[in-house]
């Protein structure tokens, strides 16, 4: 059976070795067994699951919706519309992330375009960050 030290299992998951301890002390690793020098090793499932939460990390998903993916993992004949749901939750709040970043791009813009870059004493930016009510949209 193979078996990963906490080094190499950072290494292969692109994850960092005190954020593999954190895992560890919230209970989304299991703690591994030690060697009698008390070195950690972990078995291949402890791999395939930092690499599941790794990769649920990297898509944004929470701490929460992590443990509910391996609360149902463990329950390979459920439906998955839970997990459904949690993903369309978290595809919605992306979405409306995106929708206020593309607003915040388009106020910037905007600043930058008005202003004639001049003066500091002149500057539109600085109007404009003063006076929300300048805003040209709601950011």
């Amino acid at each position: 059976m193979k078996e990963y030290s906490i080094g190499q299992l950072s290494q292969q998951c692109d994850v960092k070795v005190p954020t593999i301890r954190y895992y560890e002390e919230i209970g989304l690793l299991e703690p591994p067994a030690r060697t009698a020098g008390g070195q950690r090793r972990y078995p291949q499932a402890a791999r395939d699951r930092l690499s599941m939460i790794a990769h649920a990390r990297d898509l944004g998903f929470s701490i929460d919706s992590i443990r509910e993916f391996i609360r149902m993992s463990n329950h390979p004949a459920a439906p998955c519309d839970d997990l459904d749901l949690i993903t369309e939750k978290h595809l919605m709040d992306v979405q409306n992330r995106i929708k206020k970043l593309k607003a915040l791009e388009t106020e910037l813009t905007a600043m930058l375009k008005s202003c004639d870059h001049g003066r500091v004493a002149d500057c539109r930016i600085l109007q404009v960050l003063s006076d929300h009510d300048q805003c040209q949209t709601q950011h």
